[in-house]
């Protein structure tokens, strides 16, 4: 496949990557080979933004605008339990009002936002996909935030190009890097530009310590949530552990929170069964999640792409979520997989 994209939306979608974005996986995930791999890899942007170019307007209507998992108390409602979550890493992280913040892979914003009304801090986010930036910044500027919350495009590969080193006080990313091609490469880059003491704080998607690769249901599990998810590859949480400190940075705390005792799983929105959702609002989150929801959904993506209300290839993209949804909770029932490996690492001050 070229790793060429044409036809520009007038929105900052580029359509050939939104057609071609499943031609980067076998039909039959069993037959995937390690040139298959290398291929996403080496391709890792086109990888990276067809996916999202087909599904960012599917996460607003279906998720909100944080496009990440959360911990759920009893009765806690969706909207909350994300915002939460946002928090809960901010504080970890102790950031404060006088900081500069990098946002790493910032989506819309919506926890760029959520962290920076909650700490104070100056939020900077970093994606590489036009359609979501400008929806990033509209939304931003709706809510009064764009002199505190700014958003550039570029490359999470090359931070220290960009931004030179030494650049922030601290750096962030929300199930983000996942998509980088290795670990190494973009963990590298966020320690050359956090400043000597800056803090780096992460929720990793990882495949825990119980997967095993030579297993093939566990390995087809990881290329499931690979497809349905936009990511060239999926790795072991033990491969975050070692490229964090392998680059430099010293870990001050790491936990898996999937781990933690909830009454509540993480994945349960996804599970689409309304009997299960916290609030009254909540029903309709859980209800388009499941069959008859994605149903509705799924058909009338369909429609519309047909009719050119949508770009082509929506549809295929939106079948993808539908197997990175059963994917996901799949593994998070059977802890291979969790969306919340949580871990705080410095630089060193010299």
């Amino acid at each position: 496949m070229s790793s060429s994209a044409t036809a520009p939306l007038n929105d900052g979608r580029v359509q050939d990557r939104i057609e071609n974005y499943s031609q980067f996986w076998k039909k039959d995930l069993q037959k995937e080979e390690d040139q298959d791999n290398k291929n996403r890899l080496d391709q890792y942007t086109d990888v990276v933004n067809g996916y999202y170019d087909g599904a960012t307007g599917l996460y607003e209507y279906a998720w909100s605008q944080s496009f990440h998992f959360s911990r759920f108390y009893k009765g806690e409602a969706f909207l909350a339990s994300l915002a939460r979550h946002e928090h809960y890493l901010a504080s970890q992280m102790c950031l404060r009002p006088g900081l500069r913040v990098l946002d790493v892979g910032c989506g819309v914003g919506g926890p760029a936002r959520e962290i920076a009304q909650f700490s104070d801090a100056e939020i900077v986010g970093l994606n590489n996909n036009d359609y979501q930036i400008h929806r990033a910044r509209k939304y931003t500027q709706k809510m009064g935030l764009q002199n505190q919350v700014t958003f550039v495009k570029g490359d999470f590969m090359k931070l220290s190009e960009q931004f030179g080193e030494n650049s922030f006080d601290a750096v962030y990313a929300i199930e983000a890097t996942v998509h980088a091609p290795s670990f190494e490469g973009v963990y590298g880059e966020i320690f050359k530009v956090l400043k000597p003491g800056g803090v780096f704080g992460v929720y990793e998607w990882v495949m825990t310590d119980d997967w095993d690769p030579s297993i093939p249901a566990h390995k087809q599990l990881a290329h499931r949530i690979e497809l349905g998810s936009g990511i060239p590859e999926m790795r072991p949480m033990s491969a975050a552990r070692d490229a964090l400190t392998s680059v430099g940075f010293t870990i001050e705390h790491q936990e898996d929170l999937a781990d933690r005792p909830d009454a509540i799983p993480w994945y349960y929105p996804l599970e689409g069964d309304i009997r299960k959702a916290q609030t009254f609002w909540d029903y309709f989150t859980v209800w388009r999640m499941g069959k008859s929801g994605q149903f509705v959904s799924h058909n009338a993506m369909w429609l519309m792409e047909k009719v050119g209300l949508l770009p082509k290839g929506t549809y295929d993209v939106g079948e993808s979520l539908k197997v990175a949804g059963e994917a996901l909770v799949a593994g998070g029932q059977a802890k291979l997989f969790t969306p919340m490996y949580l871990v705080v690492s410095r630089k060193p001050k010299a």
